[in-house]
Formats: C-alpha cells, sequence, structure tokens
C-alpha cells in the first residue's frame, strides 16, 4: 500500500481531469475550474508524497504522464473548443494543445535534460493560462471577455501555446531542493510576485502569471548565455 499511495494520488489528478471535462460539456465553467484545481493539487502532491515515503517506480512515472495527457491536455483543448465554437467555424482547432500537450508529456519521459529544468512550457502552465483566459471570458475580466474570445485571438493563443509546450525553450523548475534563499532567488521572487497578481488582479492575474513565468525563465536563460560567451 505504502509503495502504491503517490499512484492513488494519481489517479485522482486523472479523475479530477475527467470530472473537469463533464463539467465543461454541462456548461458548469466554474465547477470544472475547481476539478482542474483539484488536478494541479494532485499532480504536485504525488510526487511530494512518493518522496516523502521515499518510493519511485516506472509505473508512477507513466501513470503521471497518462493522467496529465486528460487533465492538462484534453482539458485545455476543451475549452478552448467551447470557446471557439462562439465565433468560429472549426472549433476542432482548439485541440491542437491536447496533441502537443501528449507529444510534449511523451518527450519529457525520455529527455534526460529536464531533471532541474524544463524544456518547453510544462503542460499544467499552458492549462493554467486557458483556464485565465475561460475565467477572463465568464467574468468580463478588465472589459477583455469579449475581445479574448474574437477567432484571431484564441487562434494565436491556441498555436502560439501549442509552439510553447513542444519548443526547445529553457524554462526554470519550482522544484525546491531548500528553502534557502541562495539558488532559489528567481523562484522566490516569482512566487511572491504570482501572489501579488492574483491578489490584485485575479483571473487576469492567471495569464499574467504565466506570462511572467516565460519572461523570467527568457530573461534567466539570455543572461545565462551572455555570461558564458563573455
Amino acid at each position: 500500500m505504502r509503495t502504491f499511495l503517490p499512484n492513488l494520488v494519481t489517479l485522482l489528478n486523472l479523475a479530477f481531469g475527467c470530472l473537469a471535462v463533464v463539467f465543461l460539456f454541462k456548461g458548469q465553467w466554474l465547477t470544472a475550474v475547481w476539478c482542474v484545481g483539484g488536478s494541479l493539487l494532485a499532480d504536485f502532491l504525488d510526487g511530494a508524497v512518493a518522496r516523502l515515503l521515499g518510493v519511485s517506480s516506472e509505473l508512477g512515472k507513466q501513470l503521471d504522464s497518462l493522467a496529465d495527457v486528460v487533465s492538462f491536455g484534453f482539458v485545455p483543448g476543451a475549452i478552448l473548443y467551447h470557446l471557439l465554437t462562439i465565433n468560429f467555424a472549426y472549433p476542432e482547432v482548439g485541440f491542437l494543445i491536447t496533441l502537443l500537450s501528449a507529444l510534449r508529456l511523451g518527450k519529457f519521459n525520455i529527455d534526460t535534460r529536464q531533471t532541474d529544468q524544463f524544456i518547453g512550457l510544462p503542460t499544467p502552465a499552458c492549462t493554467i493560462f486557458i483556464i485565465g483566459v475561460l475565467l477572463v471570458h465568464q467574468f468580463d475580466a478588465y472589459n477583455l471577455g469579449i475581445f479574448i474570445v474574437q477567432p484571431a485571438v484564441l487562434l494565436i493563443i491556441t498555436v502560439l501555446f501549442s509552439y510553447l509546450l513542444v519548443a526547445e525553450l529553457p524554462l526554470f523548475s519550482l522544484k525546491f531542493k531548500h528553502l534557502r534563499w541562495q539558488e532559489n532567488e528567481w523562484r522566490f521572487i516569482f512566487l511572491i510576485l504570482a501572489v501579488l497578481l492574483l491578489l490584485w488582479l485575479q483571473s487576469l492575474g492567471l495569464l499574467l502569471v504565466i506570462l511572467l513565468y516565460l519572461l523570467i525563465s527568457l530573461g534567466l536563460y539570455f543572461s545565462s548565455n551572455k555570461t558564458t560567451a563573455s
């Protein structure tokens, strides 16, 4: 039982993802968002539980990716599909996110470079951004609700984030090896700014948090390259 407990938490991730899809197709947007929140929490906890118990397995690794394909692949694709049905004749384009999420997760499993950082945007981060798009539309945050569901805007988001999922772009990881400031400066700065953005801007803050994550990662990448070159 001890060795299977992290896998049980991973299955909770999958269960919440399945429920999110059900509520999305029922039009119960907020309930679906809460279910995605449950998936995100379970996705964080399964690794933490495994480390706490000192267990790991190949089954757990594969199960984690399979759950993520639903919760952070199919769910954002379904959200984009629903939003695109408002003004666009081919809403199926939204599932491009799903296809590239599956590709990203497959690459992650065999890429030995992604132990201390990510190469390409993690699927949970992509999902958080798409959830932000949905909430901005639903609550018309700062009068952006109508603008953000215009076909051109949604198509740009779909194509851009599909690309970011598989791009050869190094992004910093939020995994802490220790809680000291040294070596964790940007993680702490990002988390502080993320909390402030969410408290101040709510749903719009979700979009800005992911953009902030990308900007900080790009800044660290170019700064590192500049230091290496000099």
